[in-house]
């Protein structure tokens, strides 16, 4: 395995590729590069659909290489020409990517440091396994990938190779340089609790689309917001902490801290707690990431603790939001299984958006589908995730009528 020194080499711009840089983390981590001048360089951009802003954010930052989920290099070289034109650059000419390929090449592109991967989804894995063989350091927000590629995206990463940027993760990754890893008992994940802390199963039922996208701390996407709603996005988390920091899920523990500014805490064996505390933006956590192990000043505003406030930490209650067990139940069946759960989970919130069940259904057909499965017997590969993500959908629409 390599060994290879993933800090930033003193005194030259750390090289940045961004997958997913039309979306929310993506574009957080572009302010992050704006407000640290001199101190990174934008490789390579891979963005969705979003054509306009894609063309805008390539213009600026002038990469060499421009990607594009959209099946068309002519839409997205149509989109760039204008983008110039309206800013008035009239010498640039990135390599274009274009299809669904496009993102996992970006990742993998040479003339880079660090990989920033802000998909959302499954859709994340082949990104972030490309990045891995490249040698890049990892800047990690695609939380999918790890957990349906489990022991798979670990085998190709090397030691420190990936840093997190989910900001539970960013928080746990801190607080662990308090103690070693013998001396850690237990890995503390705050949930904000989502819209919904305090209701019983039976007002779960009724929850409308509108209310499960109504989350209190964070602006994020309808995928993230919704499994923040029902509690699946701490699931992911917590599997996400198992296997980033080995730690058995025994000693992994969900706790709602509503305010989200404490982002996670490490218990260690003496009885000591070491918290990460700030304000909830983004933005400190991918600083961290993309300059990992270094923080970069200024990145984000600091608790103001001249003014009185209240920290409160209440219990996950499980009998009403159920994802986190079956998450752990489903992590310790076999190497497949989460890749169900999370296949799952991604087709049913879709069916749930578009009116086809209802908001606990989610759950529900979670817990059907991972009873029905029956893992394939052959060595755990990228080909075999891959195939059980793609049966997962399938039987998943079928049951709920909907298309994979």
């Amino acid at each position: 395995m390599s060994t290879k020194d993933f800090s930033p080499e003193l005194g030259h711009p750390r090289r940045v590729t961004l997958i997913g840089s039309t979306g929310s983390i993506g574009t957080q981590g572009l302010d992050v590069i704006d407000n640290a001048p001199g101190q990174f360089s934008v490789a390579a951009l891979s963005g969705g659909y979003n054509l306009e802003l894609l063309a805008r954010q390539a213009v600026k930052y002038r990469p060499a290489v421009v990607g594009s989920a959209v099946d068309s290099a002519d839409l997205l070289a149509d989109a760039i020409s204008i983008a110039a034109e309206e800013a008035g650059v009239r010498d640039y000419a990135p390599e274009l990517l274009a299809g669904p390929q496009a993102a996992t090449q970006i990742a993998g592109y040479s003339e880079a440091d660090v990989v920033l991967n802000g998909i959302t989804g499954a859709i994340g894995l082949e990104p972030t396994i490309a990045a891995l063989k490249a040698g890049h350091l990892l800047a990690l927000a695609n939380k999918e990938s790890l957990i349906i590629g489990g022991q798979v995206v670990k085998q190709f990463a090397a030691p420190g190779q990936i840093a997190p940027v989910d900001s539970e993760h960013s928080a746990l990754a801190q607080a662990l340089r308090s103690g070693t890893p013998d001396e850690v008992a237990k890995l503390i994940v705050t949930a904000s609790g989502g819209p919904f802390f305090g209701y019983s199963y039976e007002q779960l039922r009724d929850v409308t689309p509108q209310q499960a996208m109504a989350h209190p701390t964070w602006d994020m996407g309808r995928m993230v917001t919704t499994n923040s709603a029902t509690m699946v996005n701490k699931a992911l988390e917590v599997i996400e902490a198992h296997l980033l920091f080995d730690v058995p899920l025994d000693r992994i523990e969900p706790v709602v801290h509503r305010q989200s500014i404490v982002h996670s805490m490490v218990q260690f064996i003496d009885g000591s707690v070491i918290a990460q505390a700030s304000p909830p933006d983004m933005r400190l956590p991918i600083a961290l990431g993309i300059n990992w192990p270094h923080r970069v000043p200024g990145a984000a505003v600091a608790c103001d603790f001249s003014t009185a406030s209240t920290w409160t930490f209440d219990p996950l209650d499980e009998s009403v939001f159920k994802a986190v067990k079956l998450a752990k139940l489903a992590a310790a069946a076999s190497g497949t299984h989460m890749a169900v759960y999370n296949a799952v989970n991604e087709v049913a919130v879709e069916a749930f958006h578009e009116g086809k069940i209802q908001f606990t259904d989610i759950v529900e057909t979670i817990e059907r589908v991972l009873d029905e499965y029956t893992p394939v017997n052959a060595e755990l590969s990228v080909e075999v995730v891959l195939e059980t993500d793609k049966w997962a959908r399938a039987h998943t629409a079928q049951i709920l009528g909907v298309s994979a």
